[in-house]
C-alpha cells in the first residue's frame, strides 16, 4: 500500500473521531494517548526502540530501564486491551486492514506509523527505487523497526557516504545513501553520462536519499536496532537558507501534517533568511475552526486567505514547535498538488522544484511582504525604546534577504 493512501486513512479517522460526540472523542483520544505510551514502553523492553547514538549502555542503565518499560507497560495493558475491543476493532474493520499491512512508494511519517501500531495495525514499510528493480529494504514481522525501512533485503549492501568527500561514514551519521546488489541496475539506455553520475565503477548506486544506519548494540533499548536503515528526506531537497544553515524540509513537513487543517504542504526558503511554506489548507476544517474562535461568523460559508493563512501560521508553530527551524511566511494556494497537474509523480510524491517554480512570483512577493512587516514592527519597537531611553537612538535598516541589523548611535546630548 502507498505510503501516501496511509496518510489519507490517517486524515480520515482523524477527522470522523473529531465529529463524534464530546464523549467519544474523549474517549477515542484518551485511548490512542494511552496505546502510543503502551508502545513506546513495549519498544523499549523488546530492544526496538530506534536511536543514532553509538554509545552503549551500561548493564546496570539497561536492565534498569527494562524494568522500567516493563512496569509501565503492565499498568497500561490492561486499559490497552478495552481499547483494542471498544474502539480499535471498528476502526480496523472501517478501513478494511485488521492485523497488516505493506507500505512503500514514498515517506511514511513517524506520526502516522506510531497511530497505525497503537491501533493494531502492523506496517512493514520498505525501500526501492526503478533502478533497484525496485527492492532494497523491508521491515520483517520478526524485527519491525519503527522509524526505519528495515534491513537490506538478502545480497544487497548500503552504505552511507559524505555527500562532498565521498567518503564512507560510521553507523549513526548522516550522508547520501549508496546501494550495491544484483537488483541494481546496469545503466540507463543509450545514457553513458547519466549512468556515470548514478552508478561508480564499483557498482554503487547513489539513490539520492539521505539517510544513516542504525548502530549495533548488544544490550539495552536498542540492542535489536542494528542494522536497520533510516531516510531523512532526499539531498536534491536541503534548503540553503542566506545565513549558510541547511535545512531538511521533510522533518518540518511530517511534523505541520499532523495537523488537521493541512491538506499538503511545502516547505521554501532556498537563499532566503527564513523559511516559508506552500499551503493547500483543509478548507472544511478550517471554516470550522474559524467558526469555534468567533473569528467569523456561526453562518460564514467561507474565509479570507489572510484568515486562513493567520490560522495556519498558528497551527504550524504548534506543530513544529520542537523542530529545528521555524516556519514563517505561509502562501495559501486554492489548487492541490496532483499527478494530473504536473505537481506529483506518479508515485505521489510532490515535485517540490515544479511547484516552487510555478509560485515563483507569489514566492517573491511573499517574502516581500513579510520584510514589510518585520520592518514595520522593528521600527515600533525602536520608537518605543526611544522613548523608555532617550540617552540612545536607534535606527533600523532593512536588507535584502530579511538581514535586520540595529545601528545604535550615540544622542548628540552625550556627543
Amino acid at each position: 500500500m502507498h505510503s501516501s493512501r496511509l496518510c489519507f486513512m490517517y486524515s480520515g479517522i482523524q477527522k470522523q473521531i473529531s465529529k463524534s460526540s464530546t464523549l467519544r472523542k474523549l474517549l477515542a483520544f484518551t485511548f490512542i494517548k494511552i496505546s502510543l505510551a503502551y508502545m513506546e514502553m513495549k519498544r523499549i523492553y523488546e530492544g526496538t526502540y530506534l536511536t543514532r547514538s553509538q554509545n552503549e549502555q551500561s548493564y546496570f542503565v539497561s536492565i534498569l530501564g527494562w524494568l522500567r518499560a516493563r512496569i509501565f507497560a503492565a499498568i497500561l495493558l490492561p486499559v490497552h486491551m478495552l481499547a483494542e475491543k471498544l474502539v480499535y476493532s471498528k476502526i480496523q474493520s472501517a478501513i478494511g486492514i485488521r492485523k497488516a499491512g505493506v507500505s512503500g512508494g514514498g515517506s511514511l511519517p513517524a506520526h502516522v506509523d506510531k497511530f497505525f501500531e497503537a491501533i493494531g495495525v502492523v506496517l512493514l514499510n520498505g525501500y526501492g527505487m526503478t533502478e533497484s528493480s525496485p527492492v532494497l529494504a523491508a521491515r520483517q514481522l520478526s524485527n519491525n523497526v519503527l522509524g526505519s525501512v528495515g534491513h537490506p533485503i538478502r545480497h544487497t549492501e548500503f552504505k552511507i557516504v559524505d555527500a562532498e568527500t565521498g567518503k564512507s561514514l560510521p553507523y549513526g551519521s548522516k550522508g547520501i545513501v549508496r546501494v550495491r546488489g544484483p537488483q541494481v541496475m546496469k545503466g540507463y539506455y543509450k545514457n553513458p553520462l547519466a549512468t556515470k553520475q548514478a552508478v561508480d565503477e564499483d557498482g554503487w548506486l547513489n539513490t539520492g536519499d539521505l539517510g544513516w544506519i542504525a548502530p549495533y548494540h548488544s544490550r539495552g533499548k536498542s540492542r535489536r536496532c542494528g542494522g536497520v536503515i533510516v531516510l531523512e528526506g532526499r539531498a536534491k531537497d536541503t534548503i540553503v537558507l542566506s545565513t549558510g544553515e541547511n535545512v531538511e524540509p521533510l522533518e518540518l513537513e511530517e511534523a505541520a501534517m499532523k495537523s488537521s487543517l493541512i491538506q499538503q504542504i511545502v516547505v521554501i526558503g532556498q537563499d532566503q533568511r527564513r523559511l516559508g511554506a506552500i499551503v493547500v489548507p483543509n478548507k472544511e476544517e478550517v471554516l470550522e475552526v474559524a467558526k469555534k474562535l468567533s473569528i467569523v461568523d456561526a453562518d460564514a460559508t467561507e474565509l479570507s486567505k489572510k484568515q486562513i493563512a493567520n490560522l495556519l501560521d498558528k497551527e504550524l508553530r504548534k506543530w513544529t514547535s520542537e523542530a529545528s527551524f521555524q516556519i514563517g511566511p505561509v502562501l495559501v494556494i486554492d489548487e492541490s498538488f496532483t499527478i494530473e497537474s504536473g505537481l506529483m509523480t506518479p508515485t505521489m510524491k510532490i515535485r517540490r522544484d515544479k511547484v516552487v517554480e510555478l509560485y515563483e512570483e507569489q514566492i517573491a512577493n511573499l517574502y516581500k511582504e513579510f520584510l514589510v512587516v518585520f520592518c514595520d514592527a522593528f521600527e515600533n519597537e525602536s520608537g518605543e525604546e526611544d522613548g523608555r531611553n532617550s540617552r540612545r537612538s536607534h535606527d533600523l535598516v532593512c536588507f535584502p534577504g530579511l538581514l535586520m541589523v540595529w545601528i545604535t548611535l550615540p544622542s548628540s546630548g552625550n556627543a
